[in-house]
């Protein structure tokens, strides 16, 4: 690759990170001390509930791209199922350090 096309793939690489950090960045800040706005369960479910929207997108468009409707191209289908297939595998991984840490917490002795 040549040095100008490493600057744009780094500058197109920048601008997703701050297009991603930038839902991040916006805090809730009138949330009063001592009352929870859903705790660990209710994100637990919320990032199951994103995987399963993601999942259902990735579908979506590729019954549509079978089915030949012109407004869903190939490369728009691959990139859904891959989005979903990551958002599965780190869901997967979560639960799996979840179970991992409850064992562990379980085999401490008192």
């Amino acid at each position: 690759m040549s040095v100008p096309a490493i600057q744009t793939a780094l500058q197109q690489m920048q601008a997703m990170k701050t297009e991603v950090a930038a839902p991040a960045a916006q805090v809730n800040l009138n949330v009063q001390p001592g009352v929870q706005t859903g705790g660990f369960a209710g994100e637990l479910k919320n990032s199951i509930d994103r995987i399963n929207a993601l999942q259902q997108t990735a579908a979506a468009n590729t019954t549509a791209f079978q089915l030949g409707d012109p407004n869903v191209s190939l490369n728009q289908v691959m990139v859904d199922k891959q989005k979903a297939g990551l958002a599965f595998e780190m869901g997967v991984q979560v639960r799996n350090k979840l179970v991992s840490a409850y064992k562990d917490i379980m085999n401490m002795q008192v």
